[in-house]
């Protein structure tokens, strides 16, 4: 943890103040856990808080406490303006660029308050006056309780920051699989649970809530799914009929990317939906295959060594295609 940083937070939040919560569009169980369990211990500290997202969050998240009071742009955009207008502290979780936050950022590049970073995004932009920054961490919500540990002021967090803060790690660790996942993340996870946080409820809700129509999703998904075995990669794709067809909802697609990679073979899973105008990608991979330089270099997006997104703007066929003259630069790094 950065002690200079740590340092400088501490200062910041040495006396009330209006803080504004943002974390980025199309949040997922890291972005909303983060930001109520940051939100709702700088409550506990005397402050004023305000949590906003760009959209909508999936349904399977409702259940983490606080996570009502969080102000949707594409509902709240007046009180948010507000907010944002007589913030103090601006933090900005989960994500790098502001970029990502689209109308958000826009204002968060205007408005005149502190803004601090708290990510495990590799790249940040250069906007936060305060950066918490780590690549190796497991997700933005473990960074979180670090942030609350080295202040000295675990005993502000509660049973409902506590449960969020748990969501965010488990669904970004994929419960507890991935290589970031470290020993220290399981030392956190316990400090939670021993907070308050209910494992397996929480596990429960999100994962074991599901409607037939995702079932039958995932079903299409994986009897349509294309291998090259060449590459050792799985390609998944769902267009725009799909939507209709199985009546997706938001949330819907999370996860699917991950199916292909238990097989043994598969070293790399790419998941492609049609979204309006743009094909949105996610890449997952096992081992030291790095999916973030190739989300990065073609198709403008990033994330992590294991994990990351990106976008196409030609359809979904030439999105394919377009991975597919790519897989031969990466043959070697596939086959390892």
């Amino acid at each position: 943890m950065n002690s200079i940083a740590i340092a400088q937070l501490a200062e910041l939040l040495a006396g009330p103040k209006k803080v504004f919560i943002v974390t980025h569009k199309n949040p997922d169980g890291d972005a909303i856990g983060s930001a109520v369990g940051w939100g709702r211990f700088l409550t506990k500290m005397g402050h004023a808080v305000t949590i906003a997202v760009p959209n909508e969050f999936p349904d399977f998240l409702n259940w983490i406490e606080g996570s009502a009071e969080v102000l949707l742009w594409t509902q709240h955009s007046n009180q948010i303006k507000v907010a944002l207008e007589h913030a103090d502290v601006i933090c900005c979780l989960d994500f790098n660029s502001l970029q990502r936050i689209d109308e958000i950022g826009e204002l968060i590049a205007l408005a005149s308050g502190i803004k601090v970073l708290i990510d495990h995004h590799q790249q940040p932009d250069s906007f936060p006056d305060v950066v918490f920054s780590d690549v190796t961490a497991c997700s933005t919500s473990q960074m979180v309780f670090e942030i609350i540990e080295a202040l000295g002021r675990k005993d502000l967090i509660d049973a409902g920051g506590a449960g969020a803060m748990y969501c965010g790690i488990m669904t970004d660790t994929g419960s507890f699989k991935f290589p970031s996942t470290t020993a220290t993340t399981h030392r956190v996870v316990g400090e939670l649970i021993h907070a308050g946080a209910k494992n397996a409820e929480i596990h429960q809700s999100v994962y074991d809530t599901q409607s037939m129509d995702r079932l039958y999703l995932i079903g299409h998904c994986l009897n349509t799914m294309e291998v090259l075995p060449k590459f050792k990669t799985a390609i998944i794709k769902v267009s725009k009929k799909d939507h209709h067809t199985f009546n997706i909802q938001r949330g819907d697609s999370e996860g699917i990317v991950n199916y292909p990679l238990a097989v043994k073979d598969i070293h790399m899973s790419v998941f492609m939906r049609e979204d309006k105008d743009l094909v949105k990608i996610s890449f997952r991979s096992k081992g030291a295959l790095d999916v973030n330089v190739i989300a990065r270099k073609y198709f403008g997006g990033g994330g992590h060594i294991n994990a990351a997104g990106g976008v196409y703007a030609e359809g979904l066929d030439k999105a394919i295609q377009k991975l597919k003259e790519v897989l031969p630069e990466y043959e070697q790094e596939l086959n390892k």
